[in-house]
C-alpha cells in the first residue's frame, strides 16, 4: 500500500473553497483503480489550513490519477485558492485499524 498525507495552505478566506473542490477530487478518485481513501480535514489550529490522507493500492495508481482530465481540472481550479506551495508526505502503510487486505 502507499499513502500520502498532504497540506495545502488556502489563502485569506478561501479555505472553504478549497474544502470543496477537495471533497470534488474526492469524488472522482474514487472511481479510480487503485484509490481505497481520499480524506479532506480542516486543521483546528490553523484556520488556513487543509490536510489530506490518500492511501492508494501502489505509487503507480496515485500517479496515474494525476493524468487523469477531472483531477487536473480540480488542480487547477485549486491553485489560484491557495496561499503557497502544498507540502507532501509519501508514507508506507505497514498496520492499523481498519485496513482490508
Amino acid at each position: 500500500m502507499y499513502a500520502m498525507m498532504g497540506k495545502l495552505t488556502a489563502q485569506a478566506d478561501k479555505r472553504a473553497e478549497l474544502i470543496d473542490i477537495l471533497k470534488r477530487a474526492a469524488d472522482v478518485v474514487a472511481q479510480l483503480r487503485g484509490c481505497h481513501l481520499y480524506i479532506v480535514h480542516e486543521d483546528v489550529a490553523n484556520e488556513s489550513s487543509v490536510w489530506i490522507y490518500e492511501m492508494w493500492d501502489d505509487k503507480e495508481s496515485h500517479d496515474a490519477s494525476l493524468k487523469d482530465e477531472r483531477v487536473r481540472a480540480l488542480i487547477s481550479a485549486a491553485m489560484p485558492l491557495m496561499g503557497g506551495a502544498p507540502e507532501g508526505f509519501e508514507l508506507r502503510v505497514v498496520g492499523g485499524y481498519g485496513l482490508k487486505k
